[in-house]
């Protein structure tokens, strides 16, 4: 046979492969491919039956080696079958319920009325501090219940117009309905030896105490505020302030004050003459 003036021929090599080797080498190369990135054994529509052959259990399909069951599982007919079962599946699937919350049991008492109560004011004799103690009688609290409290802004409560100079204390303990007390809205001292609470259980008893801070005292812009029950001269109609009391006041002028007449001379016998 003659392989030089064949198209495509060229002396001292082989003949040009025809259409079955090319796609005999083609499938060979899809399946070298495919084995470095499929594992052929973990696909559950892979079957060996005894014949040697290899079957499609989702196509029904019989192919003679693994490189031709390789080339159907990336053909179209066995993606548009796994696209089928894949939404059979999710339809068929039961509705997993949604998980459970966590019910938090809310315990309901019936509400018997206001506590008794007894507030003191305290002024602390080394530091000045004003306080208030709270003392709130539970006589019939709920077992396993403690009273509780905390402050509230004047703009957190629906009951009264919102004003900022005052702030709400609020206690309660179940069942008795909540109390709260109105308080000046100052900076409250939290310092442990300032702010302390105390449940006695033998007597039903709630003890809170808390100290207001310090106000500094507002400097006016002469030096040290004056004493308390002395007030400052009121400044001079000139508009001019008052002399401090460090400067020195200027000697009198040569000659006496002018503008004064001098004084008159007395007559002999110790006194003036009688004007006509």
């Amino acid at each position: 046979m003659d392989f030089q003036h064949r198209a495509g021929g060229k002396t001292g090599s082989g003949g040009v492969a025809s259409a079955s080797e090319s796609n005999r080498d083609r499938r060979e190369r899809l399946r070298q491919l495919a084995l470095e990135t499929i594992d052929i054994n973990k696909d559950p529509y892979f079957m060996k039956n005894h014949l040697g052959s290899y079957e499609c259990k989702l196509c029904l399909t019989l192919h003679n080696n693994e490189g031709s069951y390789l080339a159907h599982t990336q053909g179209k007919k066995h993606q548009t079958n796994l696209a089928r079962r894949a939404a059979k599946e999710a339809k068929e699937a039961p509705a997993q319920p949604a998980p459970e919350k966590v019910k938090v049991e809310v315990k309901k008492f019936v509400k018997i009325g206001r506590p008794g109560y007894k507030v003191t004011k305290q002024r602390d004799p080394e530091t000045g501090q004003q306080s208030l103690l709270f003392q709130i009688d539970y006589p019939e609290i709920a077992e396993g219940i403690g009273p509780r409290h905390r402050f509230m802004s004047a703009y957190e409560q629906r009951i009264e117009p919102p004003d900022r100079r005052w702030q709400y204390l609020l206690l309660a303990a179940e069942p008795y309905e909540t109390i709260a007390f109105k308080v000046p809205s100052r900076e409250i001292d939290k310092s442990e030896s300032r702010f302390w609470t105390h449940w006695n259980r033998e007597t039903k008893q709630f003890f809170l105490q808390f100290h207001f801070k310090m106000e500094k005292l507002m400097q006016q812009p002469g030096g040290q505020p004056p004493p308390a029950g002395i007030k400052r001269p009121p400044p001079l109609m000139t508009g001019l302030g008052p002399r401090p009391p460090s400067e020195a006041v200027p000697p009198p002028p040569p000659g006496g004050i002018p503008g004064m007449p001098p004084p008159p001379i007395p007559a002999e016998g110790g006194m003036p003459p009688p004007n006509n």
